[in-house]
């Protein structure tokens, strides 16, 4: 059995080649058996809807209306969001909205304020 490199993503032992490529059947990520793995380097930057890069205690206006699971409750376009905090995750912001609470956002619902 050839050696093949574990995925660069979720690190399982289980891939194969499909052609020139290689696949995890474990998280599905396709990747180049030529190309050389990178890592990534260097702090993550999260940027908002327009592009500009977010820092933890900006200030950021959201420019859609979002639903919360769960709840009947909506924050509506345009609320502001002040002193953010940039986490890792499938939420990029955590921070607290005035009369809803505690709740983690996404960059591409938000702008800078």
């Amino acid at each position: 059995m050839s050696m093949l490199p574990p995925c660069p993503q979720c690190q399982s032992e289980y891939t194969y080649e499909d052609g020139a490529q290689l696949v995890c059947p474990e998280c599905g990520h396709e990747w180049s058996a030529e190309a050389p793995v990178v890592a990534e380097e260097g702090p993550r930057v999260v940027k908002d809807a327009n592009g500009n890069v977010l820092q933890d205690g900006d200030s950021v206006t959201v420019i859609k209306d979002l639903k919360i699971k769960g709840s009947s409750l909506v924050v509506k376009v345009g609320s502001k969001v002040r002193n953010i905090r940039l986490v890792d995750g499938d939420h990029d912001i955590d921070c607290k909205i005035d009369g809803i609470g505690a709740m983690g956002l996404k960059s591409e619902f938000v702008r800078k304020a």
